[in-house]
């Protein structure tokens, strides 16, 4: 059975809306370039090659499509070949190599995706994807990168639920000196 795992970019209040700066949110950008960060760099590698498979919704996987195919190296070869899976309505013919649509109910095509496939599923970006399968208890575990900044608005990763999502911290660590990693998985109890 597939373990979905949501990994996302995170201000120190919630935000998640543009970390590149490059979808045009009047305070996007606040990630800074990852490349100039070596251990950020290398935790987005070790994630790519422990995935064995991308989930992404179709506003994301457009946003990566644009990106990644034409990018080498390490992590570019790794994020390229990997199964990607699109979650999407509108959606028809994927370009980008090893890409799938997930048409119909989210929780069920998501459900059954766990069931066919062994390994982690990584969700990158993708809130409201996210927030879809916390209300419905499909994501097994968080890992947020939190960057020391206030936004103030925007896009929060969470939005309300039907009820309290327990988690339980089973990582934490700094990383290149002032982003805080952490690693919750789903609590069965609270």
């Amino acid at each position: 059975m597939g373990k979905i795992v949501a990994s996302e970019n995170v201000s120190l209040d919630g935000v998640v809306e543009d970390p590149a700066g490059d979808e045009g949110f009047r305070l996007g950008g606040w990630v800074g370039k990852i490349k100039d960060r070596p251990e950020l760099a290398k935790l987005t590698l070790d994630e790519a090659v422990g995935a064995n498979a991308l989930l992404l919704g179709r506003r994301s996987y457009r946003w990566f499509a644009a990106r990644w195919p034409s990018r080498s190296g390490e992590l570019a070869d790794r994020i390229n070949t990997l199964p990607k899976y699109v979650v999407s309505s509108t959606l028809d013919d994927p370009a980008w190599n090893n890409s799938s649509v997930l048409k119909g109910d989210v929780v069920d095509e998501v459900s059954k995706l766990k069931q066919e496939l062994s390994g982690e599923i990584v969700i990158w970006a993708s809130f409201q994807l996210v927030r879809t399968l916390m209300e419905h208890d499909l994501v097994d575990a968080l890992r947020l990168k939190i960057y020391p900044v206030v936004l103030g608005a925007g896009e929060r990763l969470f939005g309300e639920t039907s009820d309290k999502k327990p988690m339980h911290l089973v990582d934490t660590r700094s990383v290149d000196g002032e982003v805080v990693f952490l690693t919750y998985e789903r609590a069965q109890t609270f």
